[in-house]
């Protein structure tokens, strides 16, 4: 699916669909929603870098679409939160620094094997199902509408990683010890998309507490893990502090990456 089927949404956002949130600072609201939209971007970049290097052609096309949805999805929060700034989803996207990225640090973690990229899936899939679950009963119209598109293709999301998760972790001595290798490294990221987030503090009724998407990830997450064979992993959690600006050394060469034709042509239109 194109992240163009979001467009309905992130063109009619405006400062005032932001200032309906009543007495909350139209602000506060976006910066919300910028932490979204990064965790949504960075993910769709690395998934965009399987496009013709998936290990079978089904793959380069399955991965290339979930790849678009989270863009689309990214270009929906990003949309909505720059207009409280008078600025576009592409200046958000293309001219802030790595410091000013807002994404948990999950979503930057390199793709590693096919194993590693389904590991890191199927966490931000499940991740993404419950908070877009949550998030369709915000009281901020458009925050729920994002959210209430988005939940049919996450849906998708994760049956595709799931699916891929039972194939490997139930077929080779190889494909398991390959998938369980993929659960340990991005593992140590899990706790960080449920620690606290200061901003949702103050936008109670409009915003997801995180810590209270866990008990059904944890659920749904040790049930697939276990019907494929596999463990759940005991690690130490990773620094994390993605929603503070405090990122992982692979984020900068993804950002160089994905910044460099804008950067390099700033104003320039298609």
């Amino acid at each position: 699916m194109s992240h163009t089927s979001n467009r309905t949404i992130s063109d009619a956002v405006t400062a005032e669909t932001i200032a309906t949130s009543g007495s909350i600072a139209p602000e506060a609201v976006a910066r919300y929603a910028i932490g979204l939209g990064d965790d949504a971007l960075i993910l769709a970049q690395r998934l965009g870098e399987w496009i013709a290097h998936a290990p079978e052609l089904e793959e380069d096309v399955a991965l290339g679409n979930i790849a678009l949805d989270q863009l689309g999805h990214a270009r929906s929060f990003l949309s909505y939160a720059s207009s409280a700034w008078e600025k576009t989803e592409d200046d958000l996207a293309y001219f802030r620094d790595e410091s000013e990225f807002r994404n948990r640090q999950l979503f930057e973690q390199p793709n590693g094997d096919f194993a590693q990229t389904i590991a890191r899936q199927l966490v931000a899939s499940l991740y993404f199902q419950a908070l877009y679950n949550a998030l369709c009963q915000s009281t901020d119209q458009t925050l729920a509408a994002i959210a209430a598109k988005a939940i049919k293709e996450v849906d998708y999301h994760v049956d595709h990683s799931v699916q891929w998760l039972m194939r490997l972790g139930l077929g080779t001595e190889f494909s398991r010890e390959r998938m369980q290798h993929g659960l340990n490294s991005v593992w140590a990221f899990v706790a960080e998309l449920f620690s606290n987030d200061p901003l949702t503090a103050n936008l109670e009724g409009i915003a997801v507490d995180p810590q209270t998407l866990q008990e059904e990830f944890d659920r749904l997450v040790k049930k697939a893990i276990a019907e494929a064979g596999l463990t759940v992993p005991t690690v130490p959690a990773a620094r994390g502090g993605g929603r503070a600006g405090i990122h992982t050394e692979f984020l900068g060469p993804l950002l160089a990456e994905m910044q460099v034709l804008a950067r390099a042509h700033p104003g320039a239109t298609w």
